[in-house]
């Protein structure tokens, strides 16, 4: 496709400065200054509308709303590593091109994810909150607020792709022995670099860690993945990590196992029912149980800038009459 004019840009979400003043040089874009998440019907009238919408993980592109689209629409470029947000199956249908933006935030959500490996089991969160609230702290003691030891643990990743493998290598640095499940196995020479273990049994997997950690993506055939009779396998000074999607894990049996002591803790960066938060986790918050955190596994400026310029190349790519380099192909996502 060529385009003669400027194609019509719509971004449901506010984007970096440097993002948004590129997009409209080269675009005729129209910005959401509120950065209100559309409703909807807003999202209705912008893909009747639009030649690309550039919706994020807030945005619910589902097949109501692709079914409505405008013969203009060509291409959804999603400001995101997922497209879990979008029917893509339906938009396919309708001969859109669907993109991500891949690669870009591998390294910041594993950072993220060694965070909470961290956090969790030497209860980094707690120990700073006690000095915060400033009532005190009575100095060293040999048994105050022992936490667990990293180094030697058994870590099970599951989900070993670009960003499980990132773990990983930072996990063996920490002295920790990898183990990991995946839909297929990886390189030998990926295995002997890291001293992984591939288990081809999910169950197995969870019956043996010592700490759990989520990094696969979102699709039907993940969700619930860690159902509430796989989460009962684990063991009970283990912990669970999870910086992928809320989705994967079932949360209401994740909180009974936390609530009956059954597993050690968590950290989570996602939930199931985002932005809303099951209460049960807050109160098992406070009780330094799980360490919760707002959804910043690529929460950095490098990473949405990155991010930001992927979906540039996307849609300057298809201007060009050329197939976008991150379109999702069917039976891809």
């Amino acid at each position: 496709m060529t385009m003669r004019e400027k194609p019509l840009v719509i971004l449901t979400r506010k984007l970096p400065a440097p993002i948004e003043a590129r997009m409209c040089e080269l675009f005729d874009t129209r910005l959401n200054e509120t950065d209100r998440p559309l409703e909807q019907p807003e999202l209705v009238a912008a893909v009747r509308e639009a030649d690309v919408l550039v919706p994020t993980v807030t945005d619910r592109i589902d097949r109501a709303v692709i079914e409505q689209a405008g013969p203009r629409l060509k291409l959804i470029a999603n400001y995101g590593n997922g497209v879990d947000n979008i029917d893509v199956e339906a938009a396919l249908g309708r001969h859109l091109f669907v993109t991500n933006t891949p690669n870009v935030l591998n390294e910041d959500t594993a950072d993220m994810t060694m965070a909470l490996i961290l956090a969790v089991p030497r209860r980094l969160v707690e120990g700073g909150m006690l000095l915060a609230a400033g009532e005190g702290w009575p100095g060293w003691s040999p048994t105050w607020m022992l936490g667990r030891r990293i180094w030697g643990k058994k870590l099970g990743i599951l989900g070993m792709g670009r960003i499980g493998t990132a773990v990983a290598r930072r996990a063996k640095a920490f002295g920790l022995e990898i183990h990991y499940h995946n839909r297929r196995r990886v390189s030998p020479k990926t295995e002997a670099e890291l001293g992984a273990t591939y288990w081809e049994s999910l169950d197995q997997m969870l019956a043996r860690m010592d700490i759990v950690s989520v990094n696969c993506p979102s699709t039907p055939a993940t969700f619930h993945l860690l159902s509430a009779r796989r989460l009962a396998l684990i063991q009970p000074h283990a912990f669970i990590v999870n910086t992928a999607r809320g989705e994967i894990i079932n949360e209401k049996a994740l909180v009974r196992l936390l609530e009956e002591n059954r597993i050690a803790g968590a950290g989570l960066d996602v939930f199931e029912e985002e932005p809303a938060i099951d209460r049960r986790l807050l109160r098992l918050a406070e009780q330094h149980k799980v360490v919760l955190l707002p959804h910043l596994g690529s929460a950095t400026i490098e990473a949405r800038i990155d991010m930001g310029e992927k979906v540039i190349i996307n849609i300057r790519t298809l201007m060009d009459g050329h197939r976008p380099p991150d379109r999702i192909l069917p039976g891809g996502y």
